[in-house]
């Protein structure tokens, strides 16, 4: 029997709309013209360019820093959270408390960044801190809402995590503590990487909410961006996209290299232990 075509049509036109813009940005980033739509010859005058271009270079640098500050401080505060919901079972405010970490799942990023700006005018008449908006207020406020990523997919692996394996060591004298650095943390570590990855990410691509609580000096990578597309796209932006494009496609391959590498590592170990 025939099988049909019809299913490798669709996921090639998928992948080609989702991919297709990415090749053409990566091709016209070798063009020699300014315009980006004419080709006039392969050059790498874009990328000289970008080099001198201290204000894009600094706005990225300080992209990396706050989304480097926001993954590590969102993985922290999403781990507790993680275990709180999947570990501490029916406690009082439970159902408060989840939908808290969930509404900025789901909340949209205007209203998200307007509240916190207000909660951050406030405190500054009140307390008198944080001084002014700037890199502190961004970092806050990209830990407030990526921390609920983060806590999803650690209460997604504790839930589906073995408890047994954490009674057995409290069975044999473990203290909660140790069991839970020396069990429980190995376990979730891959899930622990993935929550750094996708706030890391989130934060590093966020305009909306930084547009409200950042101020002068403070200017990301992704408001530069917005900003030139208003003013006109300037073609230093193709050569930074595809030098990011270059990072993020090696560190997937190099993880996917790894992965590989330690399934056939596991497979081997398991072959052995067959055999003995």
């Amino acid at each position: 029997m025939k099988k049909s075509r019809l299913p490798m049509v669709l996921l090639g036109v998928g992948l080609a709309f989702l991919y297709l813009p990415i090749v053409l940005l990566v091709v016209y980033s070798f063009n020699d013209n300014r315009s980006l739509t004419v080709w006039t010859g392969a050059s790498l005058r874009w990328y000289h360019e970008l080099i001198q271009d201290g204000q894009m270079l600094e706005a990225a640098w300080l992209s990396l820093r706050i989304a480097f500050a926001t993954a590590c401080g969102a993985v922290v505060l999403g781990t507790l959270a993680g275990l709180m919901l999947a570990r501490f079972g029916a406690f009082r405010g439970r159902a408060l408390f989840a939908g808290m970490i969930s509404a900025p799942l789901v909340m949209p990023e205007v209203i998200m960044g307007l509240a916190l700006l207000l909660l951050f005018v406030s405190a500054e008449q009140l307390i008198g801190w944080p001084a002014g908006r700037g890199v502190l207020t961004i970092v806050l406020a990209h830990i407030t809402f990526t921390m609920s990523f983060v806590a999803v997919v650690i209460q997604s692996r504790l839930v589906s995590m073995d408890v047994s394996l954490e009674e057995a060591a409290m069975d044999l004298g473990a203290r909660p503590a140790k069991v839970f650095f020396v069990i429980t943390l190995p376990i979730i570590a891959p899930a622990i990487v993935s929550g750094w990855l996708l706030a890391f990410t989130l934060s590093l691509d966020d305009l909306v909410i930084t547009s409200f609580v950042s101020g002068p000096g403070s200017t990301t990578l992704p408001m530069i961006v917005f900003s030139s597309i208003r003013l006109g796209l300037k073609p230093e932006i193709n050569a930074l996209a595809t030098i990011v494009v270059a990072v993020v496609a090696t560190g997937i391959g190099l993880a996917g290299f790894l992965e590989a590498r330690r399934a056939r590592i596991r497979e081997r170990e398991e072959s052995q232990a067959g055999r003995v």
